[in-house]
């Protein structure tokens, strides 16, 4: 059985609200990224302590914490960024959750990923044994214009830091973007190490962004290879139906919902059971 989360600031910012609209839709999980406007990991120990009251409340547990460590230039300053790590760690101990959503880090404007790949794994490496220390996982996601967005350079990675420890976020609109088909040159590759799917679809043609199975991602051909395979993880909703930038997207409650429905139209038409 696949298990329902989503990234619910694109719902609403405030954060009772993207749990009642969760809930309004059978959605049992979420990935923590904003509340109140403020991103996860700034948010004061107090305003922690009520996201964990709320999501007691409302029956809605944490699947991972969408955290935007490894979203700075290769060239930014690391050590600031491992202190944002530390505090990804801590949250996701309070929320109740063991996964930390990452990347592998923005290459500058026209250079050669090659030319950075020495920095991006002493990077990747350092955050992977801090994470085996703390007993989280990480999360790696194929987000475009950082190292990892192909198919090929997410195996280098996970390959070559090759620690449980890091997994990865299979996110098939981020590889269409990329002008890479998921079914056709990432699945094969990468399907060894897919711990976590995001749902969001897009065309090849202008980059658009649709609701899963209405564009060139192949979401149910994903879906029904992930179930052949015994897939029972987290399937989590990132719709970008409105906006999107670098650090997140917008769909609001209205699409949301064409989100979710399109996500379980999908499920249930290939019979794949759901919570």
């Amino acid at each position: 059985m696949m298990t329902l989360s989503a990234f619910a600031d694109e719902i609403a910012a405030d954060f009772p609200t993207q749990l009642a609209v969760l809930r309004a839709h059978a959605v049992r999980h979420v990935d923590v990224r904003g509340a109140w406007g403020i991103n996860v990991l700034k948010l004061s120990d107090a305003q922690v302590a009520d996201v964990q009251h709320l999501l007691a409340e409302a029956g809605i547990a944490v699947a991972c914490i969408g955290s935007p460590i490894g979203k700075i230039g290769i060239a930014d300053d690391f050590a600031a960024h491992l202190r944002d790590f530390e505090r990804a760690i801590e949250v996701a101990g309070r929320l109740g959750t063991r996964h930390i959503r990452v990347f592998s880090f923005f290459m500058p404007d026209g250079a050669d990923p090659a030319e950075m790949r020495t920095e991006v794994m002493a990077r990747m490496t350092e955050l992977t044994r801090r994470a085996e220390l703390a007993k989280v996982y990480l999360l790696h996601e194929n987000e475009k214009h950082i190292y990892g967005d192909t198919p090929e350079r997410c195996l280098d990675l996970l390959a070559t830091i090759n620690s449980p420890h890091l997994r990865l976020a299979f996110d098939p609109a981020n590889f269409v973007q990329c002008g890479v088909r998921p079914m056709k040159d990432a699945y094969p590759l990468l399907c060894d190490h897919i711990e976590y799917v995001h749902i969001k679809d897009a065309h090849l043609g202008d980059g658009r962004v649709v609701p899963a199975g209405h564009g060139d991602g192949d979401v149910p051909e994903l879906l029904r290879a992930l179930a052949e395979r015994g897939y029972e993880g987290i399937l989590s909703l990132e719709p970008h139906l409105e906006s999107a930038n670098a650090m997140a997207g917008f769909s609001g409650p209205d699409l949301f919902k064409v989100a979710a429905d399109a996500l379980k139209r999908i499920l249930d038409e290939q019979r794949i059971p759901w919570q």
